[in-house]
């Protein structure tokens, strides 16, 4: 590996596993000092084990939670450079059938989690120097389906509140940037065994068939894009969205 996070310190929100997880293991590759966060302290131990790194348990709703945990990086590591807001829940139903507190769970989670964390992170990054933000939203916040109203409404709305935070702070001269990115059908764990249950239905193959390039995305895909917005090589790119959709967005 070529270093390109070279004494840099991250903090990755949802990393005990999945995309979270392939993330902080190329991040640690490229010379980041990663600390790796989830609610799941069982699952976070084990990972943070794996991968050699520090772990910090944080539920992503709480803001005495994201003051705690950037108090313990301040304490351990001195700065913050790269924040991932990776952490989020899928929910299915259409707009009938999904109830209040489904409604308000799924933003609480995928929304409200990237206000608290970009808000209480951003002291600290100024602090830091040049820093990079990455909120992963979803090709759901860019095209819509019919069956998932509040997560497509969460992740479109992470990415707007991008594009916002992007223009705070270069409005402040802070020397931050801040990004989203939407991923299409990923094979991590969740989806794999959400195929696996359903052999007969052919979830794979309809999932595919959606996708241009005929396959699905796999977790470095989406780990490759976190570390070019996390690198220097991207200082020029700050409000904007990556789509890394196999050109679904095309169609």
């Amino acid at each position: 590996m070529a270093e390109r996070l070279k004494d840099k310190v991250a903090l990755i929100t949802g990393a005990a596993q999945g995309l979270g997880k392939e993330m902080a293991k190329l991040m640690i590759a490229e010379g980041a000092i990663v600390f790796i966060s989830d609610i799941n302290s069982t699952q976070l131990e084990a990972t943070a084990e794996e991968l050699s790194c520090s772990a910090i348990l944080l539920d992503v709703t709480n803001s005495e939670n994201w003051v705690k945990a950037i108090d313990q990086i301040k304490n351990d590591a001195g700065k913050l450079n790269i924040l991932v807001n990776n952490a989020g829940i899928g929910n299915g139903g259409d707009i009938e059938a999904t109830d209040l507190d489904t409604w308000r769970l799924v933003h609480n989670v995928n929304l409200d989690s990237v206000f608290l964390g970009s808000k209480h992170s951003l002291p600290l990054m100024r602090e830091s120097g040049n820093g990079s933000i990455i909120n992963v939203s979803s090709m759901s916040g860019i095209v819509a389906s019919h069956n998932t109203s509040a997560y497509n409404s969460s992740k479109a709305a992470v990415r707007h509140l991008s594009k916002s935070i992007a223009l705070h702070c270069a409005k402040s001269t802070n020397l931050v940037r801040c990004n989203s990115i939407h991923p299409v059908f990923t094979r991590t764990a969740m989806v794999q065994s959400m195929i696996d249950a359903a052999p007969e239905r052919n979830i794979e193959e309809k999932l595919i068939q959606q996708i241009p390039i005929r396959k699905l995305a796999e977790p470095i895909d989406i780990a490759n894009a976190a570390v070019f917005l996390a690198s220097d090589e991207s200082s020029f790119i700050t409000g904007t969205e990556l789509l890394i959709d196999g050109g679904l967005s095309a169609t």
